[in-house]
């Protein structure tokens, strides 16, 4: 039997149930006494609400532990696999794999985080050209998040980035940071840079100094 055909079949077994149990759960109201009909409106419903609120409570707040679990997991593996790794192309990788995964948040890497912050600058430095763009715009926003007021410099310099991803990006870590010794800047840069998301970024940025 074609897999549509099944699917059809299901679904038509499921409203047939439903109907069935709808069918059923009127004929057994209609001989019940008014007086249970009374005591199950004023109690048991309430009573059936409330356990189910609660055991929605429950698997909501047991799925999200299970979920920090797993991430919890998988962060204490990149963190493994990052400071066993001697190639710094696939450092690089797993430094922004870690922090993703850590939802864009310092607590929890403080262990390595001296080892990315130094990871990013040279990558800001030395990942030059058009080319690899994309590389020095993730350093300089990663930075923003696991950075010291010593990567401040660093993301200031790259403001003056040729291509206006990196220039968006370090605007973006400069606000993840409040890097109060960048007001100036980013203010010159909200409005005189020629692209529209790098001014953007900036005004986001000084919000979030502010």
């Amino acid at each position: 039997m074609p897999r549509h055909a099944q699917s059809g079949q299901a679904n038509l077994t499921t409203i047939l149930l439903l109907l069935g149990l709808v069918v059923s759960g009127v004929w057994v109201w209609k001989r019940v006494s008014p007086d249970m009909q009374d005591l199950i409106i004023d109690q048991a419903l309430p009573l059936a609400a409330l356990s189910l609120a609660v055991l929605a409570a429950v698997w909501i707040l047991t799925g999200k532990i299970v979920k920090r679990r797993r991430r919890n997991q998988q962060r204490a593996r990149l963190i493994k696999l990052f400071e066993s790794q001697t190639s710094s192309e696939k450092r690089l990788t797993l430094a922004f794999a870690v922090i993703e995964v850590n939802q864009y948040r310092r607590v929890g890497l403080e262990s390595i985080a001296s080892q990315l912050q130094e990871l990013f600058v040279t990558t800001l430095k030395r990942a030059l050209g058009d080319k690899q763009h994309q590389v020095r715009g993730m350093a300089a926003s990663h930075l923003g998040v696991i950075g010291d007021d010593a990567a401040v410099a660093h993301l200031l310099a790259a403001l003056e980035d040729d291509h206006a991803y990196v220039r968006s990006s370090a605007a973006l870590g400069l606000g993840r940071l409040r890097a109060t010794a960048a007001k100036d800047k980013l203010a010159y840069v909200s409005k005189e840079d020629w692209d529209q998301t790098v001014r953007s970024r900036a005004r986001e940025a000084l919000e979030r100094i502010r």
